[in-house]
């Protein structure tokens, strides 16, 4: 990011796009090192889409970039750098495979017309500008880099809130079709007939429906609906300083220190109150306060439901000794942390009265990692290498607090995670042959998750809070890399990788209530409840496809033109399951609390059967030309994507709805279940094409 080490001129570009953006603007200027002492760039970008390549999704987006640097001397400098940016985009839902059936892989529940336009629901919008301070020294056997970094801004993410009132989701599980086909009184199919009917006709969110029922007269002026964001504001103070030393012709030690500060404040405001006079704050299923402080009824623009910040610093201390003897290179390194988190309530909650405002206990952490690797060289052609690497570190700071929003409840036996990991890998490079076979093993150790659902279950049903501790997952498998240079114009590709993800443990289950809804001689005072270990060890994680393989094959012309393509083909792919589907509680009839009576082993392994997405493949093609005229360089670029239109899903998840054997069976019954897990699809055929003028 230093000025002085880029090219110095003009470069201006232009895209268009039917993907997530449809067009782009872009232009940077860089001066070159000017008089021997300074140097600056600027950079600015546009992006925007009425509507992206999901039905929907508006894009809105624009970042400016410039830095200066001044060349103390021929060792020293210093640079100063800011960073603003604002992203501004519709998002899009997981869906399950009625609904895409019905509608198809563009469907966005979250938006509708209003007044003859596109409205989204859930909208996200990052503006977290970044401003940094460098010093870099450079002498023949020392470089130094320090810096200081700030981070200031907000990140919103919209939703529609609806208080004693219909869900306005249109893909609600009582709207649709499997919902009548379900019913424990038998399958209604004239019903589910007119529920599709109903979906085909109106699929799309009624913006219109919402404000007739704000400013109905049975609401005398409170909200029904209030459209509201989830808001981050976070100011984040980041100091760095490293140094690498040559010790003589074969030895280098590098040294580093950072040290991290988070201040980030956490709170709903009301975006639009839908026609509304005013939104009455309090938790319609519980009918209690969520700050017993203030004002109950919010209006316009108010921070309501839930305000809280969190704290953190992180300071670390690492250490590399590099060494290089002849055919061998070899390093070993080392890093000690410090992690501190906490949190302050700012409001007071009233079903946590003694443990929502002010400031919860601190968390601390101080952690040693070590890495260590070597290569060796059998001949200028082949050489292999060998890493391995033990890395305790902390949990995540969203994984430290149970339910940050009302309370300042502690995840309970909170503990580091622990990861374990080799890799080896042998290089080739032939004179038209070049290459890499890798093999890798990595476990996470007694990791912490905390997720956040509503449940039906054998020990009652409410929204909760499920905190998985002890969780272990391992990553192992082996990739493939080869190129062959067929001519000077000619070059063929080949990548592949076949990987085993996977838990590897039955980590331990708690569920938090949020209401009254649990069985209360089953949770303890605080509104837990223990429900031992999930048993999903062996059950593949949702990480992507676990076998990938593509062949490539690329032509450039001596005229400056070149075109390839690649197939792909993706298959091994998983949702995400639920856990607490998998305890012992998803075995309880609530009615009676014993055990179902046909929950034989069998038919609870066959209900909870784990099945991969589809596999697929994919067809790619790239091209480009340039062209150098009186020292002033223009260059095309396009693409094509997913060429033959494949639908396919690149993720998804179980939904935890159903926590109970007798609710999932039934659930399942017809073939077409209401609480099937959601899926989210890939782009179909898409394209990018791009002109830039550098002078």
């Amino acid at each position: 990011m230093r000025p002085s080490g880029l090219r110095p001129g003009t470069r201006l570009s232009s895209s268009l796009s039917n993907r997530t953006y449809s067009g782009r603007l872009m232009a940077t200027y860089n001066s070159g090192v000017k008089n021997e002492k300074f140097a600056y760039i600027i950079s600015a970008s546009r992006r925007w889409a009425k509507e992206g390549y999901m039905d929907g999704t508006l894009y809105d987006s624009y970042s400016v970039y410039g830095s200066f640097e001044y060349l103390l001397n021929e060792k020293n400098t210093i640079s100063a750098t800011a960073i603003v940016a604002s992203n501004r985009r519709g998002r899009s839902s997981a869906i399950t495979e009625e609904v895409q059936e019905i509608q198809g892989n563009r469907y966005n529940p979250y938006a509708g017309i209003q007044d003859g336009k596109i409205r989204n629901s859930r909208e996200r919008h990052i503006r977290e500008p970044l401003f940094l301070f460098n010093y870099h020294h450079e002498s023949k056997s020392l470089q130094i880099n320090a810096g200081l970094g700030y981070q200031t801004g907000m990140y919103k993410r919209s939703r529609l809130g609806y208080y004693n009132a219909p869900n306005p989701d249109p893909t609600y599980y009582r709207y649709l079709p499997s919902f009548y086909l379900n019913s424990p009184i038998g399958a209604n199919f004239e019903s589910a007939l007119q529920a599709e009917e109903g979906f085909i006709e109106n699929p799309q969110l009624d913006w219109e429906n919402i404000y007739m029922a704000n400013t109905s007269i049975s609401q005398n002026g409170e909200a029904a609906y209030v459209l509201y964001d989830d808001t981050t504001k976070d100011n984040q103070l980041t100091a760095r300083a490293t140094a690498n030393i040559d010790i003589d012709s074969h030895l280098k030690l590098d040294l580093g220190a950072t040290y991290r500060q988070l201040n980030s404040k956490n709170y709903a405001q009301i975006n639009d109150l839908l026609g509304a006079d005013y939104h009455r704050d309090i938790d319609t299923f519980s009918e209690t306060l969520n700050d017993v402080s203030s004002e109950v009824n919010k209006g316009d623009g108010a921070v309501f439901n839930y305000n809280y910040n969190l704290k953190g610093s992180n300071s670390d201390f690492y250490t590399q000794l590099n060494a290089h003897y002849n055919k061998v290179k070899a390093f070993v390194a080392g890093k000690y942390t410090i992690v501190n988190y906490q949190r302050e309530g700012l409001y007071m909650n009233e079903r946590f009265i003694d443990n929502s405002f002010g400031n919860s206990e601190k968390v601390k952490f101080s952690n040693w990692s070590l890495k260590s690797g070597a290569s060796y060289t059998i001949t200028g052609r082949h050489w292999v290498s060998v890493n391995a690497a033990l890395i305790n570190r902390a949990p995540v700071l969203q994984n430290v607090f149970i339910n940050p929003r009302e309370n300042n409840a502690i995840v309970p036996n909170l503990q580091s995670e622990t990861v374990t990991s080799v890799d080896a890998t042998y290089f080739l490079r032939m004179p038209k042959l070049t290459g890499r076979f890798t093999g890798f093993y990595t476990r996470f150790q007694n990791t912490t998750d905390v997720n956040f659902f509503f449940v039906d279950s054998g020990v009652g049903s409410d929204f909760v809070q499920e905190v998985l501790t002890d969780l272990d997952k391992l990553h192992l498998g082996i990739e493939l890399g080869l190129e062959y240079q067929v001519s000077s114009a000619v070059k063929l590709s080949l990548v592949g990788s076949v990987a085993k993800h996977e838990y590897a443990s039955n980590p331990f289950v708690t569920i938090n209530f949020d209401t009254a809804g649990a069985t209360e001689d089953l949770i303890d005072i605080s509104g837990s409840k223990f429900l031992g270990q999930s048993a999903v060890k062996d059950y593949n994680l949702a990480q992507g496809p676990q076998k990938a393989i593509a062949a490539g094959i690329e032509y450039r012309d001596p005229k400056y033109w070149w075109v390839s393509a690649s197939a792909n083909y993706l298959a091994n792919n998983y949702a995400n399951i639920s856990t607490i589907t998998r305890t012992q509680s998803f075995l309880i009839d609530p009615e009676t609390q014993l055990r179902f009576t046909d929950a034989t082993d069998e038919n609870v392994q066959k209900l909870l059967m784990q099945k991969p997405l589809d596999n697929f493949y994919l067809l790619n093609m790239v091209g480009g030309k340039s062209w150098l005229k009186k020292g002033k360089y223009i260059s095309v670029f396009a693409s094509v994507n997913n060429l033959f239109d494949t639908t396919f899903r690149t993720g998804g998840y179980e939904q935890s709805r159903n926590g109970n054997y007798g609710q999932l069976k039934q659930d399942n019954f017809s073939g077409n279940p209401s609480f099937a897990p959601k899926y989210w699809y890939g782009f179909g055929r898409t394209y990018f094409l791009n002109f830039a003028f550098s002078f």
